[in-house]
């Protein structure tokens, strides 16, 4: 075990040092940023701080849950390689000291808030009436959605920590700082933006506004900056308080530096900036956190995904169709690779969270290490696993024509008779959302295709069999399956499933056709391929 006040790597427990799941790989990375700071004879008074940050500019998205739910996967391992020995918290920091640059088209008279374009997001009235500002309403609104999946986490605002003095050191610091910040951003910029680029925005003292302007002087003894207001007014304001803010690259690397971050993920769309980042946190007294870059998300056609656009799916869109856990596994899963995430991944991370689930209680510590379910529920995955699959269900609520969940259980309980939607709350859930997705992607794009002569000879021999039988395994009525697709000389057995898919139930694969069969019923099942072999 890890002693806090003697950090080793070479303590960790074998099972966490030879594990290569990428949240216990981050927090290795943890553990030898404190050993070094222990080295160097730095004490620690405060927490590790792993941070999140939020544009409340518009409502938390899938992206946000992902960050979230990411970064609370490494703060678990970071305690379980620990033993809990030592304090950890989740930031959450909202960047609504941020100008609206826009008038979000969603929001209640949206030409009320045109006079407040450019001023903080908690300056500008809410056009809900619900909070003071719009920024109080996004975060009060990020809350609910965090709390609503019961993230553990403390929010900040960065108003606050602006307003309330938590920057002003760093601020000051800046100040002082100032050709060595201008040293690392000027050269990223192009020439005109060069001319009257200041990491600097000041707040308007005339109109409320964050202004974009160059700097006519900066006194870092003073900790004041002299800028022209927008009515060409010279103004000096000081950079503490609240009445500037930092432009969002150095205010990337000054946050780490002031809130102590220890370590940070962010989207490959901050990887070309995260080394300006990191140069600011230094020039400002501070250590850069670990890091950790992921890929972003892309739609069906292969597109970045964007709330602008509109090409994604939400987390309010996943959850009516599956189980959060099935997101939390699709975030899960390798994080630096370009994902495509449209509405046909879902029935498939839903089997594959079931299939992990199932596996853990058969496997070692080490195994256990790597299985998502273990990092999905913190150390402590549930044991229950549904007897039936999505895609099984998918296809009993195709060939039963199911409108409801009900009619699916009458099928369950036959199959599996001890079941009940109330002793089995998970079950039941699943053929809800079952039910849905059903509805929703699956019935408006079904194709019946019609047989060749073989196919219908084979599938009229399969229907005769199914009626003969009086098995009720799922194995052996596969393996009967098989035997008629061998009997009627089909080179590759995956062309006669295919067949039996495409043919009976409008659709191009599918779960094992004899675990269908078993819960459906041979006689049920003769009659569909009847039916369709009647068109």
């Amino acid at each position: 075990m890890i002693d806090p006040e003697n950090i080793n790597l070479k303590d960790l427990d074998p099972a966490f040092a030879k594990s290569k799941a990428w949240p216990i790989e981050e927090a290795k990375g943890i553990v030898k940023r404190l050993f070094i700071e222990q080295r160097r004879g730095i004490k620690r008074d405060g927490p590790v701080v792993f941070e999140t940050g939020y544009g409340p500019s518009g409502l938390p998205h899938i992206g946000t849950f992902g960050e979230v739910v990411r970064t609370t996967m490494v703060r678990h391992a970071f305690e379980a390689m620990t033993g809990g020995q030592i304090r950890t918290t989740i930031l959450c920091v909202s960047d609504d000291m941020d100008g609206m640059r826009k008038v979000p088209g969603t929001v209640p008279n949206p030409g009320a808030l045109a006079d407040h374009l450019q001023r903080p997001l908690t300056d500008v009235p809410d056009p809900f009436g619900t909070h003071d500002s719009f920024g109080a309403n996004m975060n009060a609104r990020l809350r609910e959605f965090l709390d609503s999946f019961g993230f553990d986490y403390e929010f900040r605002s960065a108003t606050e920590l602006y307003r309330t003095g938590a920057y002003d050191a760093y601020l000051r610091r800046a100040a002082e700082k100032y050709d060595e910040i201008m040293a690392v951003m000027l050269p990223t910029l192009g020439e005109e933006r060069r001319a009257t680029y200041s990491p600097f925005l000041p707040i308007s003292p005339s109109t409320g506004r964050v202004l974009y302007v160059p700097m006519k002087a900066v006194d870092a003894e003073a900790g004041t900056i002299t800028f022209d207001d927008e009515d060409g007014t010279e103004v000096t304001l000081p950079v503490t308080g609240g009445h500037v803010k930092l432009q969002w690259k150095p205010d990337f690397g000054m946050r780490w530096a002031a809130l102590g971050v220890d370590f940070e993920m962010f989207g490959k769309d901050h990887q070309d900036n995260a080394p300006l980042y990191s140069k600011i946190c230094k020039i400002l007294g501070g250590e850069p956190p670990v890091q950790y870059v992921y890929e972003l998300f892309l739609d069906q056609k292969g597109e970045k995904i964007s709330k602008t656009k509109g090409n994604g799916i939400s987390v309010e869109d996943w959850l009516k169709y599956a189980p959060q856990e099935s997101l939390s596994l699709f975030q899960f899963l390798r994080p630096r690779v370009a994902k495509k995430l449209y509405f046909d991944v879902i029935p498939k991370m839903v089997d594959e969270y079931f299939q992990h689930l199932a596996a853990y209680a058969d496997q070692d510590e080490k195994q256990r290490l790597n299985n998502p379910v273990w990092h999905i529920h913190s150390g402590t995955p549930p044991s229950y696993v549904p007897p039936l699959s999505y895609a099984l269900l998918l296809n009993l609520v195709s060939a039963a024509n199911a409108s409801d969940k009900e009619t699916l259980w009458g099928f369950i309980q036959r199959y599996a008779p001890d079941a009940s939607p109330d002793a089995n709350p998970a079950l039941d859930a699943l053929c809800g959302y079952a039910v849905r997705y059903y509805q929703d992607f699956v019935a408006p794009t079904k194709e019946y295709r019609a047989p060749s002569e073989q196919e219908r000879v084979a599938l009229t021999d399969l229907a005769a069999r199914l009626r003969d039988t009086a098995e009720t395994d799922g194995e052996a009525l596969q393996t009967l399956v098989f035997s008629v697709g061998k009997d009627h000389a089909f080179e590759n057995l995956r062309d006669w499933f295919k067949a039996i898919y495409e043919v009976v139930m409008g659709q191009s694969q599918g779960p094992r056709f004899g675990s269908f069969v078993a819960i459906y019923g041979s006689d049920e099942t003769a009659n569909l391929i009847e039916q369709r072999l009647a068109g």
